[in-house]
C-alpha cells in the first residue's frame, strides 16, 4: 500500500483493530444459516485456481533477479514483461500500447543529491539522524537561530502560546507533532490544528520547520527518516509545494539531543515543559544550517493489462476488471526491498484468477480486464493513469476487484474478509454470500476513521464511478498471536528489504483469496445487470465515467 499521506498508513492501529475483529464479530457470524452453494460453473473454477501457481509467481516476483519491482528502475520493468509473458501464455489479448499488454507511464523521480543539517560545529548525519520531506518545489539552502517552540500552538481557547514572546521570522523552528498529551487526538484532528499551526509558522516566516518525537505520535522520526530520504517518483507535471513553503526536517532521537546541546536544557526538560500550558519558547542558543539540493530525473514505467473475451455478443462489450499493483520499493542503497506480502502475493492471486479462467472451456457472458499497476507505493499512480486514460471503454467497466494487502492471508487458513468499499455498492452482499460458502466472515472495516479505503487502487476507479472492493483476508483463532505476528511484521519488514517469503506462510489462504475474487468475478460477469452504487453511499449518485472531483470524506 501507498504511505504517500503518512509512513505506514496507520496500519499499525489497524492491524490490532482487524484482529480484534475477528474475534468480536465470530459469535455473530457463528449463528448464521446454512451457506449458499456454488454453482457447477463456480467449483469448476475454484479448482482450477492453483496454489502452486500463487507459489511460483510470487516466489519469482519478490526474487533477487527482480530487484524489487522498483518503479522506474530495470526491475521494475523486468516485473511488468514478467507478467505481460504469463498473460500471453494464458492467451490473454493484449489491451496496452500498440497491440502489447504494456501501458507505459512517463514519471519523474526526484532524489536528494546533497543535503546537510548543520547544528552549531556538528553535522547530522543524512537517512539515519535526519531526513528532509521531499517537497518537489526546488532545492533549499537556509540557515538561521533554532528555537524550540513545543506544538507551536497559539489558541486563546486554552489559553496556551507556545510563541510567546519570540519572533520565529528566519528561525529555524523546532517543534513536536502535535497532540499533547492533555489534547485527545480526535478533538486535535477535527480541529485539523497540525495544519492550522503549521501553516502559521510559515505565514510568520520561519526558515525551517524541524520535528523532533516526544514518543507518543503516530510515526516515530526514525520512520519518517526511513521513508523520506527515500528517492521519490511523481508524474512529470505534479506540481508541489510553492516555492516558498520552507523545509520540513525530521530528526532522530539521537540528533535530537544535539539541538539542545547549548540551550541550558537537556532534550528531556523540553520535553517535560511542551506538555505544560504555560509553556515558553526556548532559545536553543546554536544556529542550524539546512541544505537541500535535488536531482530529478525522467523515465518510464508500465501498466500490464490484458482481458478474456467474453461470451455473450453483446455483453462482451463491458467487463469485469481484476487489478493488484506489482511496484515495491526496488533499489536503494544496495538493498532489495522485495515486496513479497506487498503485494507480489497479490498479483500471484490475481494471476491465478486470470489462469483458471483462460482453462474455462465455457468463458462468463463479460469480459475479464486484468490490471497489474505500477507506481502505486508513490499514489495510486498507475491506478490513476489507467482510469483517466483507459484502454476499455470505462463506461462499460462493471465493477472492479482489487488485491493489495500484507500478508495477512497466509498466517493460517483464512476464516475472516474485510472488503473495504463493501459498504457502498451492492459488491458487499455478493461478498457476504460467496465468503458464506467458504465458512468465511465478512467483517466491517474495524477502523474507518483510518481511511485504508482511499488508500489503495481501488480507489482510483471509485472515482471514474465504478463500484469497487478491495479484498483483504485474515485467519480466526487466538487474537494475541496474530496481533503480535502482525506487528512484529510491520515493525521489521513493511516496505523493508525483510519483505520476503517466509516457510510458515500458509499458502492455502491465498488460494482462498484467489478463490473468492475469482467467483465474484464470474457472479459479476454473469450477472443480468451490472453491479449497483447503494444509495445510503457518499457515492450513490456517480456514474461510470464520472470525470467530477470526489474529495476524500473528512
Amino acid at each position: 500500500m501507498n504511505y504517500r499521506s503518512r509512513p505506514a498508513q496507520g496500519w499499525k492501529k489497524f492491524l490490532s483493530a482487524f484482529f480484534t475483529g475477528v474475534i468480536l464479530f465470530g459469535q455473530v457470524f457463528a449463528q448464521q444459516t446454512a451457506p449458499a452453494k456454488l454453482s457447477a460453473a463456480e467449483t469448476e473454477l475454484a479448482e482450477k485456481i492453483r496454489i502452486e501457481t500463487i507459489k511460483e509467481i510470487t516466489s519469482a516476483l519478490s526474487a533477487n533477479e527482480m530487484q524489487g519491482r522498483g518503479t522506474m528502475q530495470p526491475g521494475g520493468d523486468k516485473a511488468a514483461n514478467y507478467i505481460a509473458d504469463r498473460f500471453q501464455k494464458l492467451g490473454l489479448k493484449p489491451l496496452g500500447d500498440k497491440g502489447s499488454f504494456l501501458q507505459k507511464i512517463d514519471f519523474k523521480e526526484i532524489a536528494a543529491s546533497e543535503t546537510m543539517f548543520k547544528v552549531g560545529d556538528d553535522s547530522l548525519n543524512y537517512g539515519t539522524d535526519f531526513a528532509l520531506l521531499p517537497q518537489n518545489n526546488g532545492s533549499k539552502d537556509v540557515s538561521g537561530d533554532m528555537v524550540f517552540v513545543a506544538y507551536g500552538i497559539q489558541a486563546k481557547s486554552i489559553n496556551r502560546d507556545d510563541l510567546d514572546g519570540v519572533d520565529v521570522s528566519g528561525k529555524v523552528v523546532v517543534l513536536l507533532e502535535g497532540p499533547p498529551a492533555n489534547i485527545p487526538i480526535d478533538a486535535w484532528k477535527k480541529q485539523k490544528a497540525s495544519r492550522l499551526f503549521v501553516l502559521n509558522l510559515i505565514m510568520k516566516g520561519a526558515a525551517a520547520l524541524v520535528y523532533i518525537g516526544h514518543g507518543r505520535e503516530e510515526h516515530s522520526p526514525e520512520e519518517s527518516i526511513s521513508y523520506f530520504s527515500r528517492r521519490q517518483i511523481t508524474m512529470p507535471d505534479e506540481a508541489g509545494f510553492p516555492p516558498q513553503v520552507p523545509p520540513f526536517v525530521y530528526v532522530s532521537a539521537k540528533g535530537a539531543g544535539k539541538l539542545f546541546a547549548k540551550s541550558g536544557t537537556t532534550l528531556k526538560e523540553a520535553l517535560a515543559k511542551a506538555e505544560s500550558g504555560d509553556f515558553k519558547p526556548i532559545k536553543l542558543n546554536q544556529k542550524a544550517k539546512i541544505v537541500a539540493k535535488y536531482k530529478t530525473t525522467k523515465g518510464t514505467s508500465s501498466n500490464v493489462v490484458g482481458y478474456i473475451e467474453g461470451s455473450d455478443p453483446k455483453l462482451k462489450e463491458e467487463a469485469v476488471l481484476f487489478s493488484a499493483h506489482y511496484d515495491a520499493y526496488g533499489m536503494m542503497d544496495g538493498k532489495i526491498y522485495h515486496g513479497a506480502a506487498d503485494n507480489a502475493l497479490g498479483v500471484a492471486e490475481m494471476l491465478a484468477v486470470a489462469e483458471a479462467f483462460s482453462k474455462m472451456e465455457t468463458k462468463p457472458k463479460r469480459s475479464l480486464v486484468f490490471l497489474a499497476v505500477t507506481g502505486e507505493e508513490y499514489g495510486l499512480y498507475g491506478s490513476k493513469y489507467w482510469a483517466k486514460k483507459p484502454t476499455w471503454d470505462i463506461k462499460k467497466v462493471t465493477a472492479n476487484l482489487n488485491l493489495d494487502g500484507i500478508g495477512t492471508e497466509v498466517y493460517a487458513p483464512v476464516k475472516t474478509f474485510v472488503g473495504f468499499g463493501a459498504e457502498h455498492s451492492s459488491l458487499g452482499a455478493m461478498l457476504e454470500d460467496v465468503s458464506a460458502v467458504f465458512g468465511i466472515k465478512v467483517i466491517p472495516d474495524p477502523m474507518p476513521d483510518e481511511k485504508i479505503f482511499y488508500r489503495s487502487d481501488h480507489y482510483s476507479f471509485v472515482e471514474r464511478g465504478i463500484p469497487s472492493l478491495m479484498l483483504l483476508g485474515a485467519p480466526a483463532g487466538d487474537e494475541k498471536i496474530w496481533i503480535k505476528r502482525s506487528k512484529d511484521w510491520e515493525k521489521t519488514d513493511y516496505h523493508q528489504p525483510g519483505d520476503v517469503i517466509q516457510p510458515n506462510w500458509a499458502w492455502e489462504g491465498a488460494e482462498t483469496v484467489a478463490e473468492v475474487m475469482g467467483i465474484m468475478g464470474n457472479r459479476i460477469a454473469n450477472s443480468d445487470k451490472m453491479p449497483e452504487w447503494l444509495q445510503t453511499s457518499r457515492f450513490g449518485k456517480l456514474e461510470r465515467g464520472n470525470t467530477k472531483d470526489v474529495p476524500e470524506e473528512q
